[in-house]
């Protein structure tokens, strides 16, 4: 069995693998949120960043990038024991995506005060779904949170 120290320690290592996705984003224009799938083996299954501007497509949320890149990866759009990892908390899409993905853990960031689905604007009704996955917040908080800040900065000028 993984100590707590272990877990968290692997945790941190992945998350500043979410945290080079999202500054590949913040190199595109994009809003500065970048997100990894890891499989059971501790093996990357899918990345993604924001690609919404770059796309044209509302849907290209970090999130959803890296779970159609695991899906694709594993040739299954169910992904049982995977953890997905943001530095941003997910809005309602996001969230409801990785129910029907099946995800087993989400490990995010910072808080979105204006779109987050898990605490902030809303509380995801998980406890009401078929799926329930396990939720790990604030992990690399102020560096999740600097990125976007700084990016929000600069396009205010």
């Amino acid at each position: 069995m993984m100590s707590y120290r272990s877990r968290q320690e692997k945790d941190v290592a992945f998350m500043k693998i979410a945290l080079a996705e999202a500054k590949k984003a913040r190199q595109n224009g994009e809003v500065p949120v970048g997100a990894i799938i890891i499989d059971e083996q501790e093996e990357i299954i899918g990345r993604g960043y924001n690609q919404s501007l770059t796309l044209y497509d509302p849907t290209a949320h970090a999130e959803i990038v890296a779970l159609r890149q695991a899906g694709r990866r594993i040739k299954n759009y169910r992904l049982p024991g995977a953890t997905l990892y943001v530095t941003l908390e997910p809005c309602p899409m996001c969230l409801g995506a990785m129910v029907q993905a099946r995800i087993s853990r989400l490990v995010y960031g910072a808080d979105d005060p204006k779109g987050g689905a898990v605490c902030s604007i809303m509380n995801f009704p998980l406890d009401k779904l078929n799926h329930r996955f396990e939720i790990t917040s604030g992990l690399l908080q102020q560096e999740c949170g600097k990125i976007l800040q700084d990016f929000f900065r600069e396009r205010r000028g």
